[in-house]
Parts: structure tokens; C-alpha cells; sequence
């Protein structure tokens, strides 16, 4: 049975933790801000120190200057010459430097009749006189200018630009025995993992963008310690930290409506159209897990694929792509590989709230990793030709500016084609989001999951493989900026009755995702 003292060790460990990491940011920012003022403060020193005298309005070179730049018009800020001014000799020099060069270029263009002779006696003496702070301002631009050449001889590149993430996440996990199997006890434990992803994306035309996203992760999948899907993250993988192509795509406009395109790797259906979860759908910043962050009939494939989303209107989209899970195996290809296809149509009926209408077709790809044993084959693995028809209605409405409203209905009817007599087993499965925005601070975000996992509700095949009870989907996390590129992310996952079995252990998983941009 579930033991309150792990749960306490559980939340004590994930808050201390987050302490922990809140306060290394405090310190990070502190140390940034002494020593930024420190330096300030020893520029002030330097600058004083290296010019001591200064330039009044009532010294001849002062007004020299200023009767030059009234003829020239060498000096931009007029105003710096109104009034009782102050002038360090540097700041003078630096617009003594902008008259010469307006002069010079005066001079070069041929036309000398402008420039008389006391003029240019005066700025010969002026330069003499403020000959050191020339030449000090002249080596700095010719610094600048070098560094200036050496960042752009050493940037990445001038059509491609690099962005990058990591995830570092502590997550535990416990309750009484695994939803499988009611004799093997869960192994209530702490796992540290990570996740890093880089994105090289190009643009060809300034409108296009060519993605690749190389990506290394070690972060396990709950569901084999918890025997059920119900408890997968959101950010979960496993590449042991080698780094593989994780997505590659293209995407272009066709005209100013139409928006097409291309997945070569890692394409899923709703890169086609939008999920309405806005404040949940990221797996670095939104729900922390699987099923929390969109209606599962969008996880129906994932492999290659096309599609195109056009905008009717500001208020009306449409969005069409299919996708093929091994389009690259010769054996399979596109005509044989598991796929899915998907429609859908988006309304925006009043401002700041949207509504989706989506219908999804798959071939032996039911299984959306985030319902029961039974939601992901209901045929008990019997078929090998599972065609589904699924139909979401999801939506999002900003309430306020500080409160989102969100949340989907997804219903799926699967056919065992192969099966005798074709039996079909109906899917259902819902879930509420409440998004709390800006609540703390600015930027942070408290997010609450409430819903239940795809659940078979009825099954022509037999009785047996029907979900007998109902499981609870209940999550709440809290996103909080410890810096300009760092948030924090602690959160609590509970699943009650999990594989929507009757008296099976309520699982608890808690976890503090820290998410690092750049």
C-alpha cells in the first residue's frame, strides 16, 4: 500500500530542491550585478583620472567648435553646444574627430571654395591641441572595428542560426503496487535526468525555415516502473545521451494564406494543426506529462510526412497533413508503413478564444502512449490491421489576462480488420486546463490538469476487453523564472485507479524540471 512517509520524503526533496536551484540563480544574478557595478565604478575611477581638465563654454576651443559645426553642420546633437554645457576632453575630441571628417569629405569632393583658410588654421590647432585625445578615440574605433571583423569571421553562419536547450530533471515516484501487475510492488525511487536539444534553422527567403534539431536525452519512461502509460512525462526519451536527428523539416508560404510542409523526420500530425493547449503543449514549459499537453488522438503517428495549413480568414484555418512511421524502410514504405492522416478546422468565433474540429484517420497506430493497456489494443494484440476513426473537439479561451480556460474531448473507434466479424471498440478520453498567467511574477505560470485517459468504453470483441473502472488524471505545476533564460518547474502528477482498474494503488509522481535556453 501507498506510504505517506515516502510522499513526504518525495515533496520535501523536490521543494528542497528547488530552493536549492532558486537560490543559485539569486546568487548567479547577484554576482552578475556586483560585478557589472564594480566594473561601472572603475570605468567612472579610470575616465576622471585620464581627463582631469574640461572644455567650458567660455574656453576658445569651445567656441571654435561650435562656430565650425554652425558652417559645417559636422555635429548632429546641436543641443550639446546650448546653454552653460560641460564638456570632458574626450567628449569634445570625439566632436572635433566628427567636424574633421565632414570637412575632409568636403575637401575631397572638390569643393575647397567652401572650406577658407582661418577655418582649416583652426581646426590645426584644435587637432593639436587635443592631439592625445584623437588618437586614444581613434584606437578604440580601430579596436571596434577589429572585434566587429572577428565576430563576423567567426560566427556560425549568415544564413543559419543556432539556438539550443536543456532540461535537467529530478523525479520521483511511488505508490503500492504496479497497475499490471497487482502482485509486483512499485520500486519508489528518485531518478536525475537530462535532455539537450540544438536547432539549426535556415531560412532561405526570409519567409521559409529549414529545421534541423540534433538531440541527446536520457530520461526514462515511467510507465515501465509504474506498469501503466498513464504515468509518462512529457519530456521523457532515451538516446543514452547520443546525440541523432530528432527532427527534420522544411516549411514554406504559397502566397500570404497557405503555409506547406515537409517532415523528413520526426513529423507528427499536429505539426499541421494547432492543438489549442498553448499554455500545456511544451514539453520544456508546459504540462509535465504526456497526456497533459494535447488531446492524445494527435499522437496517432510519427514519422515522415506532408501538409498544408491554409488561413481562410483571421478567424478560419484549415489544416490537412499525413504522416508515414517507417517511410524510410524498404520493406514497409509509405503504402504499408503505420500511418495517419488529419483534418482539421479552426475557428477563432470571438476574440481571444479558438474552438478546433479535427478528424484523424490511422492504420495500425492507435496506441498514443498515454491511456490504458487497453486504449493502446483493444484486441489484446490478436490483430495485425487496427484502422481507427478519431474526432476532437478541443478549445482555449483567455479569460482574462491572467486566466486561460482550456481543454478537449477526443473519441476514437477502432476496427479490427483482420479480426472475424470486424469488431470495434470505442475510445474515449477528456481532460480541463485552467492556466494561471503571470501568477508570482511576470513570466511564471501555475497550470492544473484535470481529465481522464483514453479508456475503452466499449468493445464488440468482448466484454473482458473493456475498462471496468475509471482513472483520474490530476496535475498541477507551477513554472517560475529563475533567470532570463532558466525556469524551474515543480510538479505533482496523481493517477487514481490507474489502467482504470477497480482498487488499483493511486500512483504519485512528483518532479522539478529545470529548463536552461539559450
Amino acid at each position: 500500500m501507498f506510504s505517506f512517509e515516502k510522499l513526504i520524503c518525495l515533496g520535501s526533496l523536490v521543494f528542497s530542491t528547488i530552493l536549492v536551484l532558486v537560490n543559485s540563480a539569486i546568487v548567479a544574478n547577484a554576482t552578475t550585478a556586483i560585478t557589472t557595478s564594480t566594473f561601472v565604478e572603475l570605468e567612472k575611477k579610470l575616465t576622471s583620472v585620464s581627463h582631469l581638465s574640461e572644455v567650458r563654454t567660455t574656453d576658445w576651443a569651445f567656441q571654435a567648435l561650435q562656430s565650425l559645426a554652425q558652417r559645417y553642420d559636422c555635429i548632429s546633437d546641436s543641443k550639446i553646444y546650448e546653454g552653460n554645457r560641460v564638456l570632458t576632453r574626450y567628449q569634445f575630441a570625439m566632436n572635433l574627430n566628427a567636424c574633421l571628417n565632414s570637412i575632409n569629405q568636403v575637401i575631397e569632393a572638390g569643393i575647397n571654395n567652401l572650406v577658407n583658410q582661418d577655418d582649416l588654421s583652426t581646426l590645426r590647432r584644435l587637432q593639436a591641441e587635443f592631439a592625445l585625445e584623437l588618437a586614444t578615440f581613434q584606437r578604440q574605433v580601430d579596436n571596434l572595428q577589429v572585434r566587429t571583423d572577428g565576430l563576423e569571421a567567426q560566427q556560425f553562419s549568415t544564413t543559419t542560426k543556432l539556438s539550443g536547450e536543456a532540461i535537467f530533471a529530478l523525479t520521483g515516484f511511488t505508490g503500492g503496487n504496479k497497475a499490471d501487475d497487482s502482485s509486483e510492488p512499485i520500486n519508489d525511487n528518485f531518478v536525475f535526468s537530462q535532455r539537450v536539444r540544438l536547432n539549426f534553422d535556415t531560412s532561405f527567403t526570409g519567409e521559409d525555415r529549414f529545421r534541423v534539431r540534433l538531440q541527446a536525452r536520457s530520461i526514462p519512461r515511467l510507465d515501465r516502473v509504474t506498469g501503466t502509460a498513464m504515468a509518462r512525462l512529457g519530456f521523457e526519451g532515451d538516446t543514452d545521451n547520443e546525440f541523432e536527428i530528432s527532427r527534420l523539416e522544411y516549411r514554406f508560404p504559397i502566397g500570404q494564406q497557405a503555409r506547406v510542409y515537409i517532415e523528413a523526420t520526426g513529423g507528427e500530425l499536429s505539426d499541421f494543426a494547432d492543438t489549442l493547449n498553448p499554455y500545456f503543449s511544451s514539453s520544456s514549459r508546459g504540462a509535465i506529462s504526456r497526456f497533459g499537453r494535447r488531446n492524445p488522438i494527435y499522437r496517432q503517428s510519427f514519422g515522415a510526412g506532408l501538409g498544408i495549413d491554409y488561413e481562410f480568414s483571421d478567424a478560419v484555418s484549415l489544416g490537412i497533413g499525413y504522416v508515414a512511421d517507417n517511410a524510410e524502410e524498404p520493406e514497409s514504405g509509405v503504402s504499408k508503413s503505420p500511418d495517419g492522416a488529419i483534418v482539421q478546422l479552426t475557428l477563432e468565433p470571438i476574440e481571444d478564444a479558438e474552438i478546433g474540429l479535427t478528424y484523424v484517420r490511422s492504420d495500425n497506430n492507435i496506441n498514443t502512449g498515454t491511456g490504458s493497456e487497453l486504449a493502446n489494443d483493444p484486441f489484446d494484440n490478436d490483430s495485425d490491421r487496427i484502422s481507427a476513426n478519431s474526432y476532437g473537439v478541443q478549445g482555449t479561451w483567455r479569460l482574462s489576462r491572467r486566466f486561460n480556460l482550456g481543454g478537449w474531448v477526443g473519441f476514437t473507434q477502432a476496427t479490427a480488420e483482420d479480426l472475424s466479424g470486424k469488431p470495434t471498440a470505442n475510445i474515449f478520453n477528456y481532460a480541463i486546463t485552467l492556466a494561471f498567467l503571470d501568477l508570482g511574477k511576470e513570466g511564471d505560470l501555475a497550470g492544473v490538469v484535470i481529465g481522464q485517459p483514453p479508456k475503452v468504453i466499449n468493445n464488440e470483441y468482448g466484454r473482458k476487453f473493456t475498462d471496468e473502472a475509471t482513472s483520474w488524471h490530476l496535475e498541477v505545476f507551477y513554472r517560475f523564472q529563475a533567470a532570463d533564460n532558466i525556469e524551474i518547474t515543480p510538479g505533482l502528477l496523481v493517477i487514481t485507479n490507474p489502467e482504470h482498474k477497480h482498487n488499483s494503488d493511486t500512483i504519485f509522481v512528483g518532479t522539478v524540471r529545470t529548463t536552461f535556453s539559450f
